[in-house]
């Protein structure tokens, strides 16, 4: 749950409204058709999509598969301590689930507005927005390579740039170049599945 709402946080998507009904984010379709009673997923819209995880509709038989992953407990018995593990299958869902690619997206796009008109200002925003501090000149290295490797992948690749960035609900500037917000975006979806940023010691 920390996950999740961590990089809604980061990326200024997160609801901050408390108490309410519980709501239904981003699940794959068709999960509930074959084994729930209610075979209807009325996925939430708007500002619901964003709610902590904490407000997450669970239902037993089929729990939020993004969670599973990410070793959420079951809700049938009492837990003492949560297992923690680290999965390719972990990575796959950060780097790919609905939510995680449009958080990453979204601080893509206040990177590129809030963080001044130089690449290096903005990865640096966008580093700092997610760990709280500067990246030190090895990390800063490795950005910026990735920045300049996908950026000329995706100018020669404009459908694929157009589909990154339409990932999710939340509205995508249209005042920004589509490559580059897709180039910003695969480097903020790194930059949000850091070990620091994932695993807490």
């Amino acid at each position: 749950e920390m996950i999740r709402d961590q990089a809604l946080a980061v990326s200024g998507l997160l609801t901050g409204q408390v108490g309410g009904p519980s709501v239904l984010p981003y699940q794959p379709d068709d999960l509930w058709k074959d084994i729930a009673s209610i075979a209807d997923y009325n996925q939430s819209h708007g500002a619901d999509l964003y709610r902590r995880s904490l407000y997450t509709f669970w239902k037993r038989t089929i729990a939020p598969p993004t969670m599973v992953t990410l070793d959420a407990t079951p809700r049938d018995m009492c837990t003492v301590k949560r297992s923690r593990t680290n999965t390719p299958l972990q990575a796959l869902t950060l780097m790919n689930e609905i939510a995680f690619v449009e958080a990453a997206r979204v601080l893509a796009q206040r990177a590129m507005v809030e963080g001044g008109d130089t690449t290096d200002g903005r990865l640096r925003y966008a580093f700092r927005a997610a760990t709280a501090r500067e990246p030190d000149a090895q990390e800063m290295q490795v950005i910026r390579d990735g920045w300049n490797h996908h950026l000329e992948s995706l100018r020669n690749d404009a459908e694929s740039a157009q589909q990154l960035i339409s990932t999710g609900e939340h509205p995508v500037d249209d005042a920004l170049d589509p490559a580059e917000l897709a180039t910003y975006t695969i480097i903020a979806s790194m930059i949000l599945n850091l070990d620091e940023l994932v695993t807490k010691e």
